[in-house]
């Protein structure tokens, strides 16, 4: 845990390689108390949402040639922000002290008498090659690990390499900038007299999704890097290790690796489905369609908990009808013992657990996690003049209620929480499906559809975006509501919820690389 400061101070943090999971638990306590938050290129943007809303946010990628803060000015910010009591995140990718100028930087606040900390990260000098199925020592294979830079500081007068010990080495060289360098690499170690038969391997982007990763010997590499069209940033790593990336290589071998999968879930729900979506090895992109809001009147609520012992039955039919209603309960100084001989039904048991949580077991789950399935679970039940709550979304299907009276139940829907198209950009996501970047849309509920198609322009817009890309919806009635758009729906689990979903995603890919294999 961090204390607030009343002075400034700067934290020099360590990014990490690229996997947002990587960032170490001291990275993001700086992070969550930040006022000023200053990032690079190889920092992963995924890492900016544990900072403050309120942070101020600042870029100062240091990208090619392109235009970029130069070093001076980030100092000078570093310092002027410290010096107005600003708790100062400077957020490098990989580790700070690892070819990250983050030296120059440490040593320019503490001639300012600026007070700073270092948080040193996971390095791609050994993260990269890991995640590639390259370890950078083996016990038979190599005893030491070199990393070197492959981009020297130009104003140098002389090189800082000593080519003839780098290329007279037994261990594994690590390359971090060299991408454009590498011609001369090469060249530099064989004329030193490494072997040209020495393995090679270049990782652009480790540690993400977008991961790739071309092997060859110093022979040969420099074409196949070309032919591969490899750009910065990448590890390159030169030793007999790179000889066990095809037993290793876990990384590259999952389901969804290099699948870039769309979520249109509410932003606050995404977090769920990204996580199964990254464990399978895809990268997840964030495109919410729908904001949870209040009810715009909590009165039929307020009234519905104040008349709950009148109630024989309670059927929830999401987790957030859960969430919202139970602390609108709790609000009005109830709490669970008020649902005492009351029966709950719930929609599905994910819906189920949410109710755990407030000390409710649920009666009833029915086997199949949707309104038709609510109603066969309670076929043998005597609904005749029974009272049913139902805390729901202001706009849902009315299946289950009118089904429900025409049992001979009195059913009272009460709204707990409105969907509404958000209204945050959404020119990025946008831009990612007009350039083919994405490999998968999903859809969790028939609002997140309508909304998608809405705010991308209309159905024929739509359906241009995606022309090559996989549609997968949770169950049948959303579904059914892309279909009525004219979209086909590609996958659709045989359960309505997010872990079948990402399973159904996972065996859809599974299966069609088993079948181009087996024409190949």
């Amino acid at each position: 845990m961090m204390v607030r400061r009343s002075k400034g101070k700067v934290y020099l943090v360590g990014a990490g390689p690229g996997d947002p999971k990587l960032l170490t638990l001291r990275g993001k306590e700086c992070l969550e108390q930040a006022d000023v938050v200053l990032y690079d290129y190889l920092a992963n943007p995924a890492l900016l949402s544990h900072a403050p809303d309120q942070a101020e946010r600042m870029y100062v990628g240091r990208r090619g040639k392109g235009k970029y803060p130069a070093q001076d000015e980030i100092n000078r910010v570093l310092i002027k922000r410290a010096r107005e009591g600003k708790v100062v995140v400077r957020l490098k990718g990989g580790d700070p002290f690892v070819f990250g100028r983050g030296g120059e930087e440490a040593e320019m606040l503490a001639s300012a008498g600026i007070e700073f900390e270092v948080v040193p990260g996971v390095t791609a000098a050994i993260a990269a090659p890991a995640y590639a199925g390259i370890p950078v020592t083996h016990r038979t294979l190599a005893s030491t690990m070199t990393i070197v830079t492959g981009r020297e500081d130009p104003d140098k007068p002389t090189t800082g390499l000593e080519w003839p010990k780098l290329a007279t080495s037994h261990g594994t060289l690590v390359f971090l900038m060299g991408m454009k360098n590498l011609p001369a690499i090469v060249t530099n170690l064989m004329a030193e007299g490494r072997a040209s038969t020495t393995p090679v391997a270049i990782i652009r982007w480790g540690t993400r999704a977008s991961q790739q990763t071309v092997v060859g010997t110093l022979a040969d590499i420099v074409g196949k890097a070309e032919a591969a069209k490899m750009e910065p940033p990448t590890v390159i790593v030169v030793g007999e290790v790179v000889r066990l990336r095809p037993q290793l290589n876990w990384f590259e071998q999952r389901p969804l690796f290099g699948k870039r999968v769309l979520m249109t879930r509410a932003q606050e729900q995404a977090v769920e489905l990204a996580a199964m979506l990254a464990a399978y090895g895809a990268d997840p992109v964030e495109a919410p369609t729908i904001q949870i809001a209040p009810p715009a009147d909590w009165s039929p609520v307020d009234r519905a908990i104040g008349a709950i012992d009148t109630y024989d039955w309670v059927i929830f039919t999401s987790m957030n009808g859960v969430a919202r209603f139970m602390t609108r309960l709790r609000a009005g100084g109830l709490d669970a013992r008020s649902l005492a001989g009351r029966r709950v039904c719930c929609i599905g048991p994910r819906t189920a657990q949410e109710l755990e949580k407030f000390g409710v077991k649920a009666d009833v789950i029915p086997m199949a996690y949707q309104a038709e399935g609510v109603l066969s679970a309670l076929e043998g039940q005597d609904l005749k003049k029974a009272r049913v709550l139902i805390p729901r979304a202001e706009v849902a299907r009315e299946l289950l209620p009118d089904e429900l009276r025409a049992r001979g139940a009195h059913v009272d829907v009460v709204p707990v929480y409105r969907t509404l198209a958000p209204s945050g950009a959404v020119e990025g996501w946008r831009r990612q499906l007009l350039d083919r970047q994405i490999h998968v849309v999903t859809y969790t509920s028939s609002s997140t559809v309508r909304n998608f198609v809405e705010m991308l322009g209309g159905v024929d817009a739509v359906k241009a975006l995606l022309k090559s890309v996989v549609i997968a919806c949770i169950g049948p009635i959303t579904a059914k509501t892309v279909e009525e758009y004219g979209l086909t729906v590609s996958i659709v689990p045989g359960e309505n919820t997010i872990a079948a979903l990402v399973d159904a995603i996972a065996q859809y890919y599974g299966s069609r690389e088993q079948i181009a294999a087996g024409t190949q």
